[in-house]
């Protein structure tokens, strides 16, 4: 994607500047996170890591630095700054399931 799709669609979301996207994708493509190929005057963005392993990464540096390496304290948290559906509380306690059986 370019700057200009990425701005665009976080702005559906929340009011950002252009150049505040670009700043941050600058940083993003100098962290390694991001690949960019020139095409014309434009560049053209793309992920350089998994997804998941970037959230799976960066919750584990928030559990550590921000809730001294509490877990409980985390989803505590997420859960009372969201309204969880009925389908996503279902989930969440299947997980949790799966979970005990494991120590099992």
């Amino acid at each position: 994607m370019t700057v200009r799709e990425v701005h665009d669609n976080i702005r559906q979301e929340r009011e950002i500047g252009y150049t505040t996207t670009l700043k941050i994708m600058q940083i993003m493509f100098d962290k390694g996170l991001l690949d960019r190929k020139k095409m014309g005057k434009t560049h053209i963005y793309s992920e350089r890591v998994d997804q998941v392993k970037t959230q799976k990464g960066l919750v584990s540096r928030m559990i550590k630095n921000v809730f001294q390496g509490s877990s409980k304290d985390l989803v505590m948290q997420a859960l009372g700054n969201a309204k969880p559906s009925k389908e996503e509380l279902d989930e969440i306690r299947n997980f949790l399931d799966q979970l005990k059986d494991q120590e099992k």
